[in-house]
């Protein structure tokens, strides 16, 4: 009895038993983790009716031929007799496979509609990003056999005698600051690989060959190559370690309310708009409340003291050091000084390494934003991974709409979190070695681009709004941010073929597509703060597409066809130009503090190999105006005597670099090397003497090995700045062949690193490259730069 209550016999359900035969489709839930389906039942009838009739829901009277088909002069056909068992069966296990197909495809399309919508909130969807790499096309044939240079390396190795004590700065050459890796690569032997350019392309023009015994040049000592710039901060080490690292109070890192109030100013002028950290409206109500509570003698909520005094280092840090001087009568070192000791103070005192509060997560990100800019260290990247750590202890990586909160805490959240995203980039071109966030691990949505005021009105916006707001500058940067981040994600997947060179840049050129038509419509070229925008996003998607392109850059066994080398320049010397304009141009002077963090001026090597090491030269004078600006070097002199004395510098001083840092060269970096030192020496003269090579490590400052030396100088990371170009198809001016403006020539055809006629040498699917860079297509079709003028000291090329 009780057996039949709980155990009811099928014969007793007869609704159940018919629904169930005449829907035999049971869908699992949508996320694919619910209970099996129950085996479909299937009546398995004989069908005695001719097919026509059947298919037509027609009486048949099973006649030969039936009267409906001899009526209708249709051919009359009955199937076969019944199928034996063995036929049955069969017949029902394909049945099965096909209601398991059909299963699987309704949930594959819900999966696919649930993402979809997800990513579509907030502005997520990013035109090719949200495409599955499932559906990319097959690539290329020519794409199979392609191999990455044994010569850049994302990982690196030290020996255990290097000198900690030594700032991971690297060197300074001009404005340029060069360290172990050169692009996001670690590249050991990159001395070597400049002085065998140098040397190759000197012996081709039969000079004489300049032998680098000594990496010092006179008067240059081991402190002065490895010094620190001007603009440089670095984390205190008593930040985390020490018990106590300051034992003053507030009050004695506060300012004057005047001094105070000033720096807000100039806050909210330079700062706010670039590096978007808080909600105006709040922070300017607790600032009024913070000057209340000091003058009653309340000592203010240290959140917020640590906040007040990273706004305070932010804004010190954006003004140059004649305005600090002229405005507060101090040196601006001893203010920067003060407000970073008081921030580090105040974080401390915040408890931030195990915080909960959103405000002192908020005071962390604003500390670290002034401090990595320009010059980046291995501290600074252990803090910011720190950072992100707590933020993601805390939840920021998930949406503030997934816990109920109100509009202007959900907007700083996404706020606090795309900053860390972008210091993430930031800190990983420099140090190393990939991203710590990773695309599929967050679902916070991108800040509306909404003004302030709006997320505290009655009817707070949910949705973007389409003209300029105080937001739209940041929140361009952090779309653009994520595109980088998914371009460091596929080159590893580049590398492994599991998605092609043309995918990537179809992917790339859609979403600077849709860029343009979100927010080119929102530009007013009259207003500085759009015009810096403007140049931003210029400078920005300029990165892009080398972040791509430059593995096959001037590739030694696979040549760069001239065709997309000419893109690569044309794009490198635009972005160049781009972040000289932002240094000199008067009406961007407001902004030109933050130019370090967007871009490092590797490209201008870039644009000096290719000028010195091949015949065929694109937009030279262009390239020097920046190459003179780069590099701090006298434009009277002949330009074949300047790129020497440049390539000169870089080799001594990132010599003098790689012996103190000590980075540990892999073993198949010194295999290669002895290959092709041995195939190097097969190639000499039977009269020059010949002496034995040895396969390990060796002495890497011999002249000898300069000589004998003949790396794959046809490596992607050698070319590569840490930033990408964003190819732009121009007209261009192409120098004489051989010559330069001052008669001198660069290098012969020994030399050529890059020149290739054959497009069939390279990776690409040229009719694909057609659709996205039209032969016809303008560069202002692009991206429309305005008409700037620079500096008196800085006059460039007009493009």
């Amino acid at each position: 009895m009780d057996s039949e209550l709980f155990h009811p016999r099928s014969q007793e359900l007869p609704n159940q038993a018919r629904e169930s035969s005449i829907s035999p489709i049971v869908r699992r839930p949508s996320n694919g983790h619910g209970p099996l389906p129950p085996r479909i039942r299937r009546r398995n009838r004989l069908i005695t009716s001719c097919l026509e009739c059947r298919r037509r829901k027609l009486k048949c009277n099973k006649s030969h031929p039936c009267s409906n088909c001899t009526k209708f002069v249709r051919d009359c056909v009955f199937l076969a007799p019944a199928l034996d068992p063995a036929s049955q069966l069969k017949l029902a296990e394909i049945k099965e496979k096909m209601g398991s197909l059909e299963r699987t495809l309704e949930d594959d399309v819900a999966r696919r509609g649930r993402s979809s919508s997800i990513a579509s909130i907030g502005g997520l969807q990013m035109s090719g990003l949200s495409e599955s790499s499932d559906d990319e096309p097959a690539g290329p044939e020519d794409e199979k056999d392609l191999e990455p240079t044994p010569l850049a390396f994302t990982d690196a190795a030290y020996y255990e005698d290097a000198d900690d004590d030594l700032l991971d700065l690297g060197v300074q050459i001009g404005k340029m600051r060069l360290t172990e890796r050169v692009g996001g690569f670690v590249r050991p032997k990159f001395s070597q690989e400049i002085a065998y350019v140098l040397n190759r392309a000197e012996d081709a023009n039969g000079d004489v060959r300049t032998e680098f015994t000594s990496p010092v040049q006179p008067g240059m000592t081991t402190q002065e190559v490895i010094l620190p710039g001007n603009e440089f901060l670095t984390p205190s080490s008593s930040f985390f370690f020490a018990p106590e690292p300051q034992s003053a109070s507030f009050m004695a890192y506060l300012p004057s309310k005047n001094v105070a109030d000033r720096l807000m100013g100039h806050y909210w002028a330079s700062v706010h708009q670039m590096c978007r950290v808080v909600h105006r409206p709040s922070f300017e109500r607790q600032y009024r409340f913070l000057w209340r509570q000091v003058q009653s003698g309340i000592e203010p909520p240290t959140s917020f003291q640590a906040l007040f005094l990273a706004t305070m280092l932010s804004a010190v840090t954006s003004m140059s050091e004649g305005d600090v001087l002229l405005q507060f009568g101090v040196e601006k070192k001893q203010l920067v000084d003060g407000f970073q000791t008081g921030s580090e103070t105040a974080l401390y005192r915040a408890n931030f390494l195990r915080t909960t509060k959103l405000q002192t997560l908020q005071a962390l990100v604003m500390y670290l934003i002034p401090l990595c800019r320009r010059e980046v260290t291995r501290s600074h990247s252990a803090l910011c991974g720190a950072a992100i750590r707590l933020a993601e202890c805390m939840g920021l990586h998930r949406d503030g709409t997934h816990y109920s909160l109100e509009p202007v805490e959900v907007h700083v959240r996404r706020i606090i979190w795309y900053q860390l995203c972008f210091l993430d980039i930031r800190t990983c071109e420099s140090t190393g070695p990939r991203p710590q966030i990773h695309r599929e691990d967050f679902d916070t949505q991108f800040p509306l681009n909404v003004n302030d005021e709006d997320l505290e009105s009655a009817n707070p916006p949910i949705v973007d709004s389409e003209k300029w707001t105080d937001m739209t500058m940041s929140r361009l940067r952090f779309e653009i941010n994520e595109m980088h981040r998914f371009l460091w994600m596929e080159r590893p997947r580049l590398e492994r073929k599991k998605t092609t060179l043309t995918a990537v840049l179809s992917k790339v050129q859609q979403f600077i597509n849709g860029l343009d038509k979100r927010f080119m419509p929102m530009f007013d070229k009259e207003t500085p703060v759009h015009n810096m925008a403007l140049i931003t996003y210029k400078l920005l998607t300029l990165r892009m597409h080398v972040m791509v392109l430059h593995r096959y850059s001037s590739n030694h066994n696979r040549k760069m066809p001239e065709r997309l080398r000419k893109i690569l320049l044309t794009s490198g010397v635009q972005q160049v130009e781009c972040a000289i304009m932002i240094e000199t141009a008067p009406s961007l002077r407001p902004w030109s503090w933050y130019c370090g963090a967007l871009h490092q001026y590797h490209t201008a090597l870039l644009l000096l190999s290719e000028l010195y090491a091949t015949d065929v030269r694109y937009h030279e004078d262009r390239i020097w105006t920046c190459l003179d600006y780069v590099f701090e070097i006298n434009a009277q002199l002949p330009r074949i005597e300047k790129s020497r004395l440049i390539l000169r510098e870089v080799i001594q001083k990132t010599e003098i670099y790689q012996s103190l840092r000590r980075v540990r060269a892999p073993k198949e970096l010194e295999e290669h090397m002895a290959e092709t030192v041995v195939s190097k020496m097969r190639t000499l003269s039977p009269e020059m003497p010949t002496a034995p090579v040895a396969s390990g490590t060796g002495n890497l400052q011999r002249s000898a090995e300069y000589r004998l030396f003949n790396p794959n100088i046809a490596d992607h990371a050698y070319y590569a700045p840490p930033h990408g170009i964003h190819p732009v198809p121009t007209a261009s001016t192409t120098s004489p062949q051989g010559s330069d403006a001052n008669g001198q020539d660069f290098g012969g055809q020994g030399a050529s690193l890059g020149s290739s006629t054959s497009p069939g040498d390279l990776d690409i699917d040229w009719n694909e490259w057609d659709k996205l860079f039209p032969p016809d297509l303008k560069l202002n079709d692009l991206v429309p730069l305005p008409d700037f003028q620079f500096s008196t000291h800085f006059h460039p090329i007009p493009m």
